[in-house]
Order: structure tokens, then sequence, then C-alpha cells
């Protein structure tokens, strides 16, 4: 597989028991997962502005290695894609920044928090010390977004 176009992605994945200090912002997240497809559309709201995107991200070992493509979409592509079948999942994404790491916590309708640390290329790092973490799900298919929505329904 050609990565020509995509950006390799690695990411842990923890499940929190609380969410720390360090938020920096807050963004609302609509994700559609196209049935029978690796496709992904996004709808991004942070300070009043909305992005939105189609996504592809195809595992290279696993839900914790993928590479990941994306394209922007304009209002009349987004209105065309968002009318096929998909499962939907809402979130809250928390940006924290603190002792120099950002991450991602992800808050669900059911008070679910998951962080995701990125490391690019590179494994991340382990959770720094100052993260509620319960237990390490990178591996649980439950808490991919894709398993979350197909746990949630359309």
């Amino acid at each position: 597989m050609s990565l020509k176009y995509a950006h390799l992605e690695t990411e842990r994945r923890f499940l929190l028991g609380g969410l720390p200090d360090g938020v920096v912002g807050v963004s609302d997240i609509v994700d559609h997962y196209l049935d029978g497809t690796r496709l992904r559309l996004r709808e991004v709201t942070r300070d009043r502005m909305t992005v939105r995107k189609l996504s592809q991200k195809v595992r290279l070992a696993g839900p914790a290695v993928i590479a990941h493509t994306t394209l922007y979409l304009d209002d009349a592509e987004w209105a065309l894609l968002s009318t096929l079948p998909a499962r939907s999942l809402r979130k809250r994404r928390h940006h924290l920044v603190r002792d120099g790491r950002a991450i991602a916590v992800d808050e669900f309708a059911d008070g679910t928090l998951v962080a995701e640390i990125d490391g690019g290329e590179d494994r991340p790092a382990d959770p720094p010390a100052w993260l509620p973490v319960i237990r390490e799900v990178t591996d649980d298919e439950a808490f991919t977004g894709g398993g979350r929505a197909a746990s949630v329904g359309p």
C-alpha cells in the first residue's frame, strides 16, 4: 500500500477516571462512519467555526497504527455525502496542554472519557502521571470511533 497521500498515525487510547486540569480548548465533533467502507465524514465545531471533512483510515497494524488521508469538504460536497447511510457518533474533545504535552480527551454522551496520545510516526510515550488512567484501551475495538458508533446505532 502506498502512503503517498496519507500520514501515519500511531495512537494510544486510555480510559480515564476524570478530566484533568489543563484544558485549553473544546471542540464538538460529529462523526459519520459510512456503512460498508473505511470512510468517515467528520464535522468539527470549535470557537463557532465549523470544518467538514472526509477521511479514510487504513489500519496497518491493528487499531493503533493507521494511514490517515483527509479531504476538506465544501457545503455542497458535505450535503451530498451526508445523505449516505452511516453510523453517527457525537463527542466533545477537550484539548489539554500540560507540562509541555498536548493530549486530546474525548467525552462521550454516556460520560465516558478516553484520552488519545498520538505519536506521529513513532509509538506514543506512556501517559503522564497526572492523567487519571483507569486502563489502556488501545487494542479494544469498543473504544475506537467506529466501534463506539456501532454500539450507539444510527
